[in-house]
């Protein structure tokens, strides 16, 4: 199930209208809408936190592994690295369309390409920011 369709289910079950969870979450119902089919999702941890707390579930039961992994991009790298996040997830599920590969094997494929992902962006740190914003080691000793 994803984030949109675990929102959805939640606020039905709760016979709750868009609006009104919309209200109680400080946000407008467009984006509620948005949420519910898979157009959006929440960009922080706080914000899926806040939606968990309303919903009085466990936060990791709203957050799939991808999401997960967007939301974390998005955190770290702004909304660039949200995109890069989002494209490398959409190309990966083109490739498994042909479902080939079992459940296991996909999850092993997009963790190893996850991890290469945050490797090559720490490594891009490292490359290209430039001296004057490189933290040495006497930085962190102040």
């Amino acid at each position: 199930m994803t984030f949109g369709e675990k929102f959805k289910a939640e606020r039905e079950k709760r016979k709750l209208t868009q609006q009104e969870v919309a209200d109680a979450l400080g946000i407008n119902r467009r984006m509620i809408t948005r949420y519910e089919n898979g157009i959006s999702f929440p960009r922080t941890k706080d914000a899926y936190r806040k939606i968990a707390e309303y919903f009085k579930v466990d936060v990791n039961y709203l957050l799939t592994e991808d999401e997960e992994f967007v939301v974390q991009a998005s955190e770290q790298y702004g909304s660039r690295g949200m995109k890069q996040a989002k494209d490398l997830i959409e190309g990966m599920s083109g490739l498994f369309a042909g479902g080939t590969l079992s459940e296991q094997d996909k999850d092993a494929v997009m963790k190893a390409l996850q991890d290469i992902y945050w490797e090559s962006k720490a490594r891009n740190v490292e490359k290209y920011t430039p001296k004057k914003y490189k933290k040495t080691s006497t930085d962190a000793e102040e």
